[in-house]
């Protein structure tokens, strides 16, 4: 079976040559493009590069490999990453268009919390999937959080996040984690009831988060996907699912700049302990190899 394409594998037999030349550059803007890094930052950080290289006056690959580090690292941090979660109870909403892998993220950044020894409540505001609530249910269960369902099938999704909000507060619960819904019959109306749970959890507390979780492996036409959220939900941080390997881990740059929203989670398995914080340095260091 053929071993998957990776950036790290392909910038290997590069960075081994003798060399710098023009085939290094030509290689290396095939692997950014291959690797999800989109063509204008492709060229930005080329140009970057370029013009490091004639500063520096190297012909070392090694060098090359160490400044291409040092770029992405730099780049990556400008934005920071780190999760404001210091309100008690402090609310986090997760939004995303369905499939994204939503309702497992919940699960995990529940376990991901637990490990911090905070205790987790998880609202299932999405209830308009059949469905949704039972998932929510056993990746709550298995992230060791508790859930707060919906009284009656159909509920308002705001009364159950006003629900989840009060039992927080009630029991001395630290986070709240609420799910929300990624398709309404129009993207207006989706807005309006993300409006609508942000307004009645504002009247009990701050929120403290508005997550969005994006599929890594469907790359720029999720973040086009994506975008009436981003417009519309006042998103504070966002999430990559699916980020395995290194085959798309230009869009994690990409995304941010993009967007100009900090990355502060990534999913990087299946597994229920596979969500972490986002960390510019060891992303990098994967990343390159």
């Amino acid at each position: 079976m053929a071993t998957p394409w990776s950036l790290s594998g392909a910038l290997k037999g590069m960075f081994a040559r003798k060399t710098i030349d023009d085939a290094t550059w030509d290689d290396l803007e095939d692997a950014l493009i291959t690797a999800d890094f989109g063509p204008d930052l492709t060229e930005s950080i080329v140009a970057e590069l370029r013009a490091s290289v004639r500063r520096f006056n190297t012909t070392d690959p090694a060098d090359l490999r160490r400044m291409l580090r040092e770029t992405l690292e730099e780049r990556l941090s400008t934005l920071d990453p780190t999760l404001h979660l210091s309100n008690r109870p402090a609310v986090v909403l997760v939004v995303g268009v369905n499939g994204v892998g939503k309702t497992t993220t919940i699960g995990k950044f529940a376990k991901f919390l637990g490990n911090y020894g905070r205790s987790v409540i998880v609202g299932a505001a999405d209830t308009f999937r059949a469905a949704a609530v039972e998932q929510l249910a056993t990746w709550a269960e298995r992230g060791g959080a508790a859930i707060q369902r919906p009284q009656q099938q159909g509920q308002d999704p705001a009364s159950v996040a006003f629900q989840t909000v009060e039992r927080a507060q009630r029991e001395g619960i630290e986070i709240v984690l609420i799910d929300t819904a990624g398709r309404l019959q129009t993207k207006s109306g989706l807005m309006d009831e993300l409006g609508k749970i942000k307004r009645v959890v504002e009247k009990q507390t701050e929120i403290a988060e508005v997550l969005l979780v994006l599929d890594a492996t469907t790359g720029q036409n999720g973040l086009a996907q994506a975008q009436a959220f981003i417009e519309h939900a006042g998103v504070t941080g966002l999430v990559l699912t699916k980020l395995d390997g290194s085959a798309k881990g230009g869009f994690v740059l990409s995304v941010q700049e993009k967007t100009g929203i900090p990355i502060k989670l990534v999913g990087q398995g299946e597994g229920i302990g596979d969500l972490t914080g986002f960390t510019p340095h060891v992303f990098v260091t994967n990343l390159i190899g």
